[in-house]
């Protein structure tokens, strides 16, 4: 018999909370590996490493590999070209992270365009043929998606029409992961770039996560089976006054309190251009002030690989064991923040 018609479907509850508790592991964060192609290209040059694919895969291989990576990390977000690369061996990455009981993932949106009658704002792209991509993307490994979505601040920006056309993009992709068992990890970003005070990102924060849970809630979206990816409230990088690690805790969760639901399985915080350091601190500053409602945790990619990526470009043949004691550091520091555990005394102790 067929479906009623409006009926939403939804293949495996169980199987999306599953995936989503072994992603919030007490202690651990995410590493997003998942720089599109200009990004990659722009951080290799930035260090003086070619831009090829053997060394792309070979970066890959340095932090999949890395030994005793999964006491810190519970997921990795991939890249397209990632999830179908191999380490030297011949196993597929996706594998050597399921192999080490770290969750493999893909980020799935084809990047953020500028949006029409709307100068200086973006709608990001990537849900024609999404249905199908997630097909290939679960056979390859892929147990959850990230879709990213970025707000500017600016005179007279977020506009209404931004903040709306980017999440209903966010929740018709989320409806398209959970129809094969994939948890999204939903990203609205509201970019740090700007003068703006952490006032100003109080509020168009507020308004972007308000907006997506009604989208999600219009598009029949299972909460407790979907992931939040949010920037911490921050002043813009040029703003006169900089936020404290106390102002950013303060003004994050007052805004997450406000908004997010309670049946969301957990909260993962982007960084967002912040330095290494800065996004650690701020983070433990935050977990200091729970109990929460969901469990907080990191996802960090610049945070994490920054120091990671400058060591290996010195001597990428020679490099990697030293690389990867970096790696292991930087996410130790920030799996001690997710718990409220982290002091700045510990920096000291670094390999670089």
């Amino acid at each position: 018999m067929p479906r009623a018609a409006g009926k939403r479907k939804i293949m495996n509850r169980e199987a999306l909370i599953r995936t989503a508790e072994e992603i919030f592991v007490p202690g651990k964060g995410v590493i997003a590996a998942d720089e599109s192609a200009p990004t990659c290209q722009a951080r290799f040059d930035a260090v003086g490493l070619p831009y090829t694919e053997e060394n792309r895969r070979a970066y890959r291989e340095l932090l999949f590999t890395a030994d005793g990576l999964e006491q810190y990390i519970s997921a990795v977000i991939l890249y397209d070209e990632t999830i179908r690369q191999r380490s030297t061996s011949g196993v597929p990455f996706a594998k050597v992270l399921a192999e080490k009981g770290i969750v493999p993932g893909i980020k799935v949106d084809l990047g953020a365009k500028e949006l029409a009658l709307h100068p200086g704002e973006k709608i990001t792209e990537g849900l024609d043929g999404l249905r199908e991509r997630f097909v290939e993307y679960k056979a390859m490994g892929a147990r959850f998606a990230k879709w990213r979505a970025v707000v500017a601040i600016g005179p007279n920006i977020p506009s209404p029409a931004c903040l709306r056309a980017n999440a209903h993009a966010l929740a018709r992709y989320s409806a398209l992961c959970q129809e094969v068992d994939i948890v999204p990890i939903l990203e609205p970003e509201v970019l740090m770039d700007g003068d703006h005070e952490i006032e100003r990102s109080f509020e168009a924060t507020t308004l972007l996560l308000k907006e997506v849970f009604k989208e999600l809630a219009d598009q029949g979206v299972l909460i407790d089976g979907a992931v939040l990816k949010t920037n911490m409230v921050i002043a813009g990088k040029d703003a006169s006054s900089q936020s404290s690690p106390e102002e950013v805790a303060e003004a994050t969760l007052k805004c997450l309190r406000a908004i997010v639901p309670d049946t969301v399985p957990g909260v993962l915080f982007l960084s967002g251009g912040q330095g290494d350091e800065q996004a650690t601190a701020n983070l433990n500053a935050i977990e200091k002030r729970g109990p929460f409602p969901w469990p907080l945790t990191f996802s960090y990619s610049r945070a994490i690989q920054n120091p990671v990526l400058k060591i290996w470009a010195q001597n990428p043949s020679g490099n990697v064991a030293l690389a990867q004691q970096v790696l292991l550091f930087r996410s130790r520091m920030n799996a001690l923040a997710a718990a409220g555990k982290y002091s700045e005394d510990m920096e000291q102790q670094r390999p670089y």
